[in-house]
């Protein structure tokens, strides 16, 4: 049998995958990101019609244009605050992750401290964290301590659930194989919970960093006399729409970004998992 009547004659799904490994990285990305890109244009095609039509006043909706200017033109002004609330916002979500994670742990380990924290962790979610904000500006100053802090609970809930469902979600038989050939509750742990849990964890992280970043927003909102919180309030009261634009624009960024970021990490550090195959080879089979 000659080559050619070999790749004739393989099942639909081995040809498939073997037609999206040949595709390149650029490729891959341009047919990943070419539908978002396009709603993004429609959008702002919306946006810029809208204005020049003038349906609704300047001062309530400005033009993209006017946006662009208070962007470029007032760049170092935005940079500035843009720096304070992604340090607030990186600050906020690793302490987050980190005690989320040790706290998942425990949980799992323990059924008394799940019975005991779980309700608490459920009513302190649904408690509106801008309604308790102002407390945290009383106690701790107009710093960025009561940003961090604010920023560290909004994050927090997604972590611990997501990391509690990973390390319960292993399946039995693995940790019974584990025990019967000796292994210790460390090493079960290390060898086969945390990896396992994994996916499961960056699913939660990924919702927990942008949640930080409205978590620092609110923060500044509340008492502040820097970030882009305190950027949007000021514009807000002022009326300067095109600021305010500006403002929110470099924060929906600053939450892609982050995004982008954890999900490039789970990418290098979980290439194996399903959730990081291409859909079409997974489609195919």
């Amino acid at each position: 049998m000659t080559v050619s009547q070999s790749a004739t004659d393989a099942p639909p799904g081995r040809a498939a995958a073997g037609a999206v490994r040949r595709k390149g990285p650029l490729t891959r990305a341009a047919e990943r990101s070419w539908r978002p890109a396009a709603l993004l244009l429609a959008c702002s095609g919306v946006w810029w019609a809208v204005a020049a039509a003038e349906l609704v006043e300047p001062y309530l909706i400005p033009s993209p244009a006017a946006t662009f200017d208070v962007l470029t033109g007032k760049a170092d002004y935005l940079w500035q605050h843009t720096w304070v609330t992604t340090y607030e916002t990186l600050i906020g979500f690793a302490l987050a992750a980190a005690v989320g994670v040790l706290t998942a742990v425990i949980m799992v380990y323990s059924s008394t401290v799940e019975r005991t924290l779980y309700p608490i962790l459920l009513i302190a979610q649904v408690v509106p964290k801008i309604a308790i904000a102002p407390l945290f500006v009383v106690w701790l100053g107009f710093g960025v301590a009561p940003k961090i802090l604010i920023a560290v609970l909004i994050a927090f809930f997604p972590v611990v659930i997501s990391m509690v469902t990973g390390l319960k979600a292993v399946d039995p038989e693995m940790l019974q194989l584990s025990a019967t050939m000796g292994a210790s509750p460390w090493q079960t742990f290390v060898k086969i919970r945390f990896p396992a849990s994994l996916p499961y964890l960056f699913s939660g992280l990924k919702v927990a960093v942008t949640l930080a970043v409205t978590g620092a927003v609110v923060g500044e909102f509340v008492g502040a006399n820097e970030g882009l919180g305190y950027v949007i309030l000021q514009a807000n009261g002022n009326l300067d729409t095109p600021m305010l634009f500006a403002g929110l624009l470099v924060m929906s960024l600053i939450g892609v970004i982050l995004f982008a970021l954890v999900e490039a990490a789970e990418k290098l550090l979980l290439p194996w998992h399903a959730s990081r195959r291409d859909t079409s080879v997974t489609a195919a089979y």
